[in-house]
């Protein structure tokens, strides 16, 4: 990970340390958008990790999607099928 990337996930850490546990887990996507955030900014690093996470927050709303969203390049299957 790199340095930036890593200061960007020092927020997600704190909130699944201090938040997730009260606010519940009822996450509409697997994995849930904490564990995608740090997935992703390890694997693509701080731009396009933080473009991802911030798009997959964006659609984290009651109209949005759900189910099973990877990390793209984290299950080529997945990619695989578009």
């Amino acid at each position: 990970m790199t340095p930036l990337a890593h200061v960007l996930a020092l927020p997600v850490r704190a909130y699944r340390l201090l938040l997730s546990p009260w606010v519940g887990h009822g996450c509409r996507f697997q994995p849930t958008c904490s564990a995608y955030a740090l997935e992703a900014l390890d694997r693509h690093g701080a731009l396009k990790g933080g473009y991802l996470t911030a798009h997959r927050l964006c659609r984290c709303h009651p109209w949005g999607g759900h189910g099973y969203d990877p990390v793209p390049g984290a299950d080529p299957d997945h990619d695989a099928r578009g």
